[in-house]
């Protein structure tokens, strides 16, 4: 068969094109338009080209024709492709992405895409803008200005700082049976019943199940994590008040480490997580025997996520609870359940962040001792 554009590479485009086609981020057009090169500097016919590239003869012929009649960067490059010009210029563009991050008019809560192609058509002179229009620029800068993240931004003073660095030490500690380290927490749960009887799974068919439910009312889960041995437990109770979370503490002392000499609990900053809240539940010798066996470690305000019982509350909604059910006994003959596989596999929670790391990343927001006596002098 007689070629008629032949390729012959220099051995610096055949460098270049090897580079292209070794590894890296690059579009897929891109590289099959190298590999159609390099296969046809090679001498092997568009047929074949086109049969190891997976693509069409009519493809290895263009891309050999572009590079003969232009050069490497034409064959590799895209072409402008017919079309309609885009509808809106480029100030037009900036106007759109500024009125989306703008408040949104009286009386409505966001900017929605109707919104802003009617927005366009009182600030521009079109007569109109489609919403498609607007869904593709906004996509093309991002923007979704009908979405919404919550988040807490917290003021990382001295104070954060040195109870991030208590739990993060407490965390590379060596593991020393007599001094464990639990973290605790509680998370609520609903208990959900089906308003009709599901229709269980056949081949082809997934289970069915109605979307309304009844509501039963709730249930509380205090959660105990060792952090450096794989145990866990869970405790379903009513509520969540300081007496509830005075009893997780002498059942923690008292059932799960009896042996231990300090039992070092992480915890967040609620208002029952306190001493206190044992000498509201109990009598003063009570709360001080059992108060003597543990050393409370807070996290940070807003730092929750320093506590790694979080990321097991998290399997464990994931794995157990991500359903509806509908009876506080079958709640707890669940949770108990995984509570013993998990604690079985000897599943544990790989904790990477630690205080080197945090002065790495957060070194900026640490306090400055010679700004702060400057200040003060």
């Amino acid at each position: 068969m007689t070629v008629r554009y032949r390729v012959d590479l220099s051995e610096a485009e055949r460098s270049e094109l090897h580079a292209l086609t070794g590894g890296g981020r690059q579009a897929v057009r891109k590289v099959k338009r190298a590999q159609i090169l390099l296969a046809a500097d090679a001498g092997h016919s568009d047929e074949a080209i086109a049969a190891t590239v997976a693509v069409g003869t009519a493809t290895v012929h263009r891309t050999r024709r572009r590079f003969v009649e232009g050069n490497l960067d034409e064959a590799l490059g895209e072409r402008p492709r017919p079309g309609a010009s885009r509808k809106l210029s480029g100030k037009e563009e900036a106007l759109l992405v500024a009125t989306a991050c703008s408040e949104p008019p009286e009386g409505r809560a966001r900017w929605t895409l109707d919104l802003l192609a009617g927005a366009l058509v009182r600030l521009t002179e079109h007569d109109d803008v489609s919403r498609e229009t607007v869904r593709r620029r906004l996509a093309e800068n991002d923007l979704k200005p009908w979405r919404r993240d919550m988040w807490c931004i917290p003021h990382v003073d001295a104070e954060y700082v040195a109870r991030m660095e208590d739990v993060l030490d407490l965390y590379a500690e060596t593991p020393d049976p007599a001094r464990p380290v639990v973290c605790f927490d509680e998370s609520p749960t609903q208990l959900i019943g089906e308003a009709r009887q599901p229709i269980p799974a056949e081949p082809g068919q997934r289970e069915r199940y109605d979307y309304e439910y009844r509501r039963n009312g709730t249930a509380n889960l205090f959660v105990f994590l060792n952090a450096h041995h794989p145990w866990r437990a869970v405790k379903v109770t009513d509520r969540r008040t300081g007496r509830d979370f005075a009893e997780c503490m002498r059942d923690l002392v008292d059932d799960h480490y009896p042996e231990a000499e300090k039992i070092r609990v992480v915890l967040d900053n609620l208002s029952t997580h306190s001493p206190g809240a044992l000498y509201e539940a109990f009598p003063a010798c009570e709360a001080r025997r059992v108060l003597r066996r543990l050393e409370f470690h807070f996290t940070p305000k807003h730092a929750s996520w320093l506590n790694m019982v979080e990321i097991e509350i998290g399997v464990l909604r994931s794995q157990c609870l991500d359903r509806r059910i509908a009876e506080r006994e079958r709640l707890e003959a669940e949770i108990a359940a995984w509570q013993r596989r998990r604690n079985a596999e000897g599943a544990r929670i790989t904790w990477m962040f630690t205080t080197d790391r945090a002065r790495e990343k957060m070194g900026h927001a640490y306090p400055d001792p010679d700004q702060a006596f400057a200040q003060a002098a």
